[in-house]
């Protein structure tokens, strides 16, 4: 195999392919890697790439593959299933290593290798597609603005084209896991279904949930603030359901057919909005003991192109920077790496008057 700067894995996934068409138009030629030589000879035929099959149960030839290479982009979802064999592929290796992970023990698995990564000298850098490193880089920029918060609240309402086999395999993985929140700098479980409040974005007011993602976890890394909670928009009348379906997805029978329909039912597409513009947001609280209080908004656009250009866009900087260690997003490239990403926009004023409403049942 002839040298090539970086790989992406799940190069012919939903996510994958966006990322490798979004390589190609800022002049990179990756190496298109996964496990279907069928699908990668496809895409790398049209995209004019190289490609190469390497399954993550072949730790001798994942090494090799890794080991001709400055960096790895894991597309691969879910991450706790093909993240650990591809960071301990890397650090073999001395291979920088990036993945989209949303999932908390995937995050979770990295940051535990951040010795192992230092003493590599290579970068470990979970969750560099949309939700983390939206949330990340707002929850830093409202952190650094009051130094000393005791209590941090995100919300992240993606607007996506389209669902990927991967991110739903991801979802099921999380609520199996049941609810999460940090309480005085611990990861804590609650129930799931509890917390739901009425949220006013700039295009309505939606019912928002507390959610066991990666957001919750990369921001605690990030800022270290010692209460937190991460939402995401969720349909009242379905809340009540969840402790049911985490109840039925703990169960292996049933979380294993779910996966078999989600990889029957492939990626799934959504209408088109007239105009073919779709927005996103995310929100930042920051609040200290003295009742002080610091917001700041982000307006995004689509998620799925959103974590195409971020994705690539970090693998840049990191072949450029070369950090090292178990990083977030923010730790790795700063609270304003986000607003690089085209058609982001952040404010800091709040535009609405008192967003949370707690109206919880």
């Amino acid at each position: 195999m002839s040298h090539t700067p970086w790989i992406i894995y799940g190069a012919a996934g939903t996510t994958g392919t966006l990322i490798a068409e979004e390589a190609i138009r800022r002049g990179h030629q990756p190496l298109l890697a996964g496990r279907s030589a069928e699908s990668l000879a496809s895409l790398g035929k049209r995209l004019g790439l190289p490609w190469m099959a390497v399954g993550l149960d072949e730790p001798s030839r994942l090494q090799r593959a890794v080991s001709d290479v400055d960096a790895v982009l894991n597309a691969a979802g879910p991450f706790i299933a093909t993240a650990p064999p591809l960071v301990e592929a890397c650090l073999a290796a001395g291979t920088h290593y990036l993945d989209l992970a949303g999932e908390i023990p995937a995050l979770q698995h990295l940051f535990a290798r951040d010795q192992a990564a230092r003493a590599r000298n290579i970068a470990l850098i979970g969750g560099v597609g949309f939700g983390v490193v939206a949330s990340n880089g707002l929850v830093t920029y409202v952190a650094d603005q009051l130094p000393g918060a005791t209590t941090l609240e995100l919300v992240v309402k993606a607007n996506n084209q389209q669902t990927s086999q991967g991110a739903t395999k991801s979802v099921l993985q999380g609520l199996a896991g049941g609810g999460r929140v940090y309480r005085n700098g611990h990861l804590v479980p609650i129930r799931l279904g509890k917390g739901l409040k009425a949220f006013r974005f700039p295009d309505g007011t939606f019912d928002i949930l507390p959610v066991p993602s990666g957001d919750l976890e990369a921001a605690y890394r990030a800022t270290g603030i010692a209460n937190i909670t991460a939402f995401i928009p969720f349909r009242r009348s379905a809340a009540f359901l969840l402790p049911l379906v985490q109840w039925g997805l703990s169960l292996r029978p049933i979380h294993g057919w779910l996966e078999a329909v989600v990889e029957k039912r492939g990626t799934r597409q959504r209408e088109s909005l007239a105009g073919g513009q779709r927005t996103s947001y995310a929100w930042a609280r920051a609040m200290n003991q003295n009742g002080q209080q610091v917001e700041a908004w982000l307006e995004l656009g689509e998620g799925y192109h959103f974590t195409a250009a971020s994705s690539v866009q970090a693998v840049e900087h990191v072949l450029r920077d070369h950090p090292s260690g178990a990083l977030t997003p923010t730790q790795a490239f700063g609270a304003d790496f986000v607003l690089t990403i085209e058609g982001v926009r952040r404010w800091s004023a709040p535009p609405l008057a008192h967003p949370l409403q707690e109206n919880t049942p």
